[in-house]
C-alpha cells in the first residue's frame, strides 16, 4: 500500500501539507506609478514611517530591526503581561495591487518580512491581511485575512484539541512554503508582487514563492510593515510601486 495513504488511514488527525503551488517564471505585475522610496540615508524620517513594536533604528544609512520582545513576560507588580512579538516598522502607504522592492539582510535574526495590514478591517487579528516571511532557509507567503489571523482560526483555537484537523487544514490552504539557500550578512535584493489575489516573490531576480488566495486580494492594503524576529535584521533601499497585471 503507497505509505501516503497508509498514513492517512492510521493517523487520520494529522493533515498533510498541500503541494506548494508552481512558482510563474515571470513577473505577474507591471510596475505603475511610484507611490514610495527611501534610502535611510536621513536620520530624519518621512512622516509615513512609525513604530508599532519595538525597535528600529536608522544606522549608517540602513534600517536596523532588533527584537526585544523575544520572550512571554507574565503580569507582576502591577505591570502588564508581555507577549513575544517580532519587531515591526510600520508605513501608512494605501495600496490595492503593488510591487514592494527592498534590500535585506540578515545578521543573527531569523525572520525578515514585509506584510500587508488594513486596521479598519474588523475580519481578523489587528486587520492583518498577507505577508510575504523569509528566512535563510525558506520563504513563505501567508494569506493571514483567511487564515493564519482570520477570526474563524481564533474562534477554533478557542479548543484545539477538538478542531486540530480544521486549524491545519485552514492553515494549510492559505499558506504556502519554499525551500531558499540564503546566507547571513550577505544583502539580497526581495521583491514583493501583488496583483488581484495572487503574490509572488523573488530574491534577487529569482522567483522564490507564490500563492493565489482570496485573502491576498484585499482590497484596502492601508499600510506597509517591515518585520524582524532576532537581533540583528537590515532593510534598505526601499520601494513601492503601483502595480497592474502583466500581460503573459
Amino acid at each position: 500500500m503507497n505509505l501516503r495513504l497508509l498514513l492517512c488511514l492510521l493517523t487520520p488527525s494529522i493533515v498533510l501539507a498541500a503541494e506548494p503551488p508552481a512558482i510563474p517564471a515571470d513577473s505577474i505585475a507591471k510596475k505603475k506609478e511610484l507611490l514610495f522610496s527611501d534610502s535611510f540615508e536621513d536620520t530624519t524620517l518621512d512622516k509615513r514611517w512609525h513604530r508599532v513594536v519595538d525597535t528600529f533604528a536608522v544606522e549608517k544609512g540602513v534600517l536596523k530591526g532588533t527584537q526585544t520582545r523575544d520572550k512571554n513576560v507574565p503580569a507582576a507588580d502591577g505591570k502588564p503581561a508581555i507577549t513575544a512579538h517580532a519587531a515591526v516598522y510600520g508605513l501608512e502607504l494605501p495600496t490595492k495591487d503593488s510591487v514592494v522592492e527592498v534590500r535585506i539582510k540578515f545578521e543573527g535574526n531569523s525572520m525578515m518580512d514585509v506584510e500587508f495590514d488594513d486596521r479598519k478591517f474588523t475580519g481578523s487579528h489587528y486587520g492583518h491581511l498577507c505577508r510575504a516571511q523569509v528566512r535563510l532557509d525558506k520563504v513563505t507567503i501567508a494569506d493571514e485575512r483567511d487564515g493564519s489571523q482570520s477570526n474563524a482560526l481564533i474562534e477554533l483555537r478557542k479548543d484545539s484539541a477538538k478542531n486540530k484537523d480544521e486549524i491545519n487544514k485552514l492553515l494549510a490552504t492559505h499558506s504556502a512554503s519554499f525551500p531558499v539557500k540564503l546566507e547571513a550578512g550577505k544583502w539580497y535584493v526581495l521583491v514583493v508582487e501583488t496583483v488581484g489575489d495572487k503574490m509572488r516573490v523573488t530574491i534577487d531576480s529569482k522567483p522564490v514563492a507564490f500563492l493565489e488566495s482570496a485573502g491576498i486580494g484585499h482590497a484596502t492594503k492601508s499600510k506597509i510593515e517591515l518585520g524582524v524576529a532576532g537581533k540583528d535584521g537590515y532593510f534598505d533601499d526601499i520601494k513601492v510601486w503601483t502595480a497592474e497585471p502583466a500581460k503573459l
